[in-house]
């Protein structure tokens, strides 16, 4: 049972205890980002027993939404800074692009893999790969926009250095590969 003074609605990116109680829930910070693994179950297929094509987009937002509550930066208090800094602000997907390689299936335990790409003023791009068993499945490059009254502003600070962060990462290890 959660104590009310413990946890209260998107106040912290984490609740005391819950990594300890609940290791992996949201997944873990990998090199250059996140991965999530999660099961697929009955309500995620279609009548066929496939994974229905949008329920990949939920998927990859759990991966987004955790990979941001992993980096400590609490969304509750992200939100409350922002709105003095930006009143009427909120997190619209700007663009997506998917590729839908192989489905996936009742019962597969698949891992969300979100990258931080680039962060620039009012937007990061992220790549995420929805795999099986190391296989990629579908992968998406994701632009997400900050706007506030109804134009792009500036990405809050907190969440601009901790992506950008792993932005670097991605950047460092690609040059490493292609050294090779």
């Amino acid at each position: 049972m959660v104590r009310e003074n413990e946890i209260r609605q998107g106040e912290r990116a984490v609740a005391p205890g819950e990594l300890e109680t609940h290791p992996g829930l949201a997944g873990r910070l990998i090199d250059g980002g996140h991965c999530l693994t999660l099961r697929v179950y009955y309500e995620d297929t279609d009548f066929s027993g496939i994974v229905y094509h949008a329920n990949y987009l939920k998927f990859m937002e759990r991966g987004r939404s955790d990979y941001i509550r992993l980096l400590g930066v609490a969304q509750g208090e992200l939100f409350a800074k922002a709105r003095e800094e930006a009143p009427g602000f909120h997190f619209v997907v700007r663009s997506m692009q998917l590729d839908f390689r192989k489905p996936a299936q009742i019962d597969d335990v698949l891992q969300v893999v979100t990258l931080s790409k680039e962060v620039s003023g009012a937007s990061i791009t992220l790549l995420q790969q929805v795999m099986r068993a190391g296989e990629v499945l579908v992968s998406a490059t994701v632009r997400v926009a900050f706007v506030s009254e109804g134009r792009a502003k500036r990405i809050p600070d907190a969440l601009r250095q901790a992506t950008a962060a792993d932005a670097q990462k991605l950047e460092a290890a690609a040059a490493e590969g292609a050294a090779r």
